[in-house]
């Protein structure tokens, strides 16, 4: 064929002209139209997954094998709740051997009939009444601290008068009688004991009236000005109301906000800032 001589004369020039790189390039035959296509090979491009369950206008999640991740949010973790501790049971103010030493006095546990203080005393405080007389007297220790609590009722403009104290078995005996008398037994015991079962023959219990009623022990004495104070401030000289009110079940009496009972500063901090009778302490 005439054209290669030709073809051989310009590739020699162009060699010459561009280097012999290209020419060699030039000179390479061409192999891709007459190399055999590997078995199976096709030049149709490769098909794609079906996409008919990917909507439109949407990315296609890709199948793997581990969960797909969440994306990312602003919202905190929630911390898992902590369950708060229970609440401790107040520790009692006293020993056991102080305790144990209380004079308990109720319907459960009665006084004999001989039972007297020796160390009864009259405090130095005013009284609704004249004169000397039994009911005056506290044991040494309650009438020392009356004399406190009355001197702080005056600081503080509160006049109080002490009404009764001390009363043996035999004055508790007439006292309960003329009230069975007249309101019948069963009623009278609601306010009045049975001889043997009243604190004031422990020398440590004292009514306390104000002349806003007329020094009368009723449940009024509690609204006044004067039943208040001492509903709020007896505990600090360490007296309890002894008969408060909604417990006529656990102390067998009606209230009575005039019914003073010594127990020492400690214990009637204790059973006031508790809500406790002298039965729920002792009888637990």
């Amino acid at each position: 064929m005439k054209l290669k001589p030709l073809l051989i004369a310009v590739v020699t020039v162009a060699a010459v002209w561009f280097g012999a790189p290209y020419a060699a390039d030039f000179l390479q035959p061409d192999t891709s139209a007459e190399a055999p296509a590997p078995p199976g090979a096709t030049d149709e491009p490769a098909s794609e997954a079906p996409q008919d369950d990917i909507p439109s206008g949407e990315p296609s999640t890709p199948v793997t094998g581990a969960p797909s991740e969440e994306p990312p949010t602003d919202e905190p973790a929630e911390e898992p709740e902590v369950e708060a501790p229970a609440a401790e049971e107040p520790s009692e103010p006293i020993s056991a051997e102080a305790k144990a030493a209380i004079v308990f006095v109720n319907k459960k546990n009665p006084l004999d009939a001989s039972y007297k203080p020796d160390d009864l005393v009259v405090p130095d405080v005013k009284f609704s009444f004249d004169g000397d007389n039994p009911k005056k007297q506290l044991r040494r220790e309650a009438a020392e601290a009356l004399e406190r609590l009355f001197a702080q009722a005056e600081e503080d403009g509160i006049e109080l008068r002490a009404v009764s104290g001390y009363r043996s078995y035999a004055t508790q005996k007439a006292i309960f009688e003329r009230n069975a008398s007249i309101k019948g037994e069963e009623e009278a015991n609601r306010t009045s004991a049975y001889p043997g079962q009243s604190e004031h023959q422990t020398g440590l219990a004292m009514d306390v009236s104000a002349a806003s009623v007329n020094y009368a022990l009723e449940e009024i004495f509690g609204e006044t000005e004067e039943g208040i104070w001492l509903a709020e401030n007896a505990a600090s000289f360490g007296f309890i109301i002894r008969y408060p009110q909604d417990k006529e079940e656990i102390t067998g009496y009606k209230y009575e906000p005039w019914h003073l009972r010594y127990l020492g500063v400690e214990l009637a901090e204790f059973l006031t800032e508790q809500g406790l009778t002298l039965e729920e302490f002792l009888e637990e």
